[in-house]
């Protein structure tokens, strides 16, 4: 992955910028009611500018990626887990990943979205139309991935995660994804929370949170202000006694690299590899969909790569 580089040139100016994107694990109610809370400011801004995104796509991918990240919180090891939507809308679909690292990637299937007039408000259901929400986990210890599917109700990735959570799993869910633009539409703040009842809370306790979570800030607003999460949950959430119990880095971060792709190139069809070597046109574009990073590979190492396959020719 090639990184555009945002945040500055120096190891020392991108540590400190990375250094607020980070994601808590938190209980609230005797551990009855598990929470997360992220601040991925810095992951959506690097993630729009590797993607070359307009403020449509940056809300559209943006918060599916503070979404994946979310659900992402109790992946341990080398497992991750994706959120795939397709849909009939000008978004057409996005897929997101996400491992247990902090590690989030993704791209949209339609850039630019197609817009037929100005936006009026952040109510993104239009463009989704009908479709599916599929959220699929690769566990280290199991034997295959697991995939689970619902039907778009709203158009609208925390609703519509939170809905996959209640349908597919029976767990009642609250997910607020958020992400701030400033007059200039620049990402001043952006974040997530999502909350879970576990077996044993109790109806009252659901209640309450559930009034304390419609009402819940902007996180993108808050994180604008440098507010720090820790804070935020005791103030907001401070009668159900939240106990924080683990954080770690959210980054925008994709593995690909030249040699993976080049191992790709390798496995071509012979006559696509003989077209390119015959007719070009050189430097041959391959683009990871994951970070939008380009490689670029001349007729010497497309003809390096033939050579591997059919060295006789």
């Amino acid at each position: 992955m090639i990184k555009k580089k945002i945040y500055g040139e120096t190891l020392k100016e991108q540590l400190v910028a990375s250094s607020k994107d980070r994601l808590f694990n938190f209980s609230l109610a005797d551990g009855t009611v598990r929470g997360v809370i992220l601040n991925g400011t810095r992951m959506i801004n690097e993630m729009r500018a590797n993607h070359e995104l307009g403020i449509l796509e940056t809300l559209v991918l943006g918060r599916a990626y503070l979404g994946g990240a979310l659900i992402s919180a109790d992946l341990k090891g080398n497992d991750r887990i994706s959120i795939q939507i397709e849909c009939s809308g000008p978004i057409k679909g996005l897929i997101v990943e996400a491992n247990a690292f902090g590690e989030v990637r993704g791209f949209l299937s339609n850039v630019p979205i197609p817009v037929e007039k100005p936006l009026d408000s952040f109510d993104l259901s239009p463009f989704f139309g009908a479709g599916f929400l599929s959220v699929t986990r690769y566990l280290e210890d199991a034997k295959q991935p697991f995939t689970g599917k619902v039907t778009l109700e709203y158009g609208n990735i925390a609703k519509d995660l939170a809905n996959y959570y209640f349908t597919s799993e029976q767990i009642p869910s609250a997910l607020n994804l958020s992400i701030k633009f400033d007059k200039d539409g620049e990402v001043t703040g952006a974040g997530g929370l999502f909350i879970q009842a576990m077996p044993g809370a109790g109806q009252e306790t659901i209640i309450g949170l559930e009034s304390l979570f419609e009402n819940f800030p902007s996180l993108g607003e808050v994180f604008s202000a440098d507010t720090e999460p820790e804070a935020l949950i005791h103030k907001v959430f401070g009668q159900y006694a939240p106990k924080f119990l683990a954080n770690r880095r959210i980054e925008f971060m994709c593995h690909c690299n030249k040699e993976r792709v080049r191992s790709l190139l390798t496995m071509l069809p012979i006559e696509e590899l003989k077209d390119i070597l015959e007719n070009g046109p050189f430097p041959v574009e391959s683009r990871c969909h994951h970070c939008n990073t380009f490689y670029l590979f001349s007729e010497s190492d497309i003809r390096r790569i033939y050579g591997k396959r059919f060295p006789d020719n």
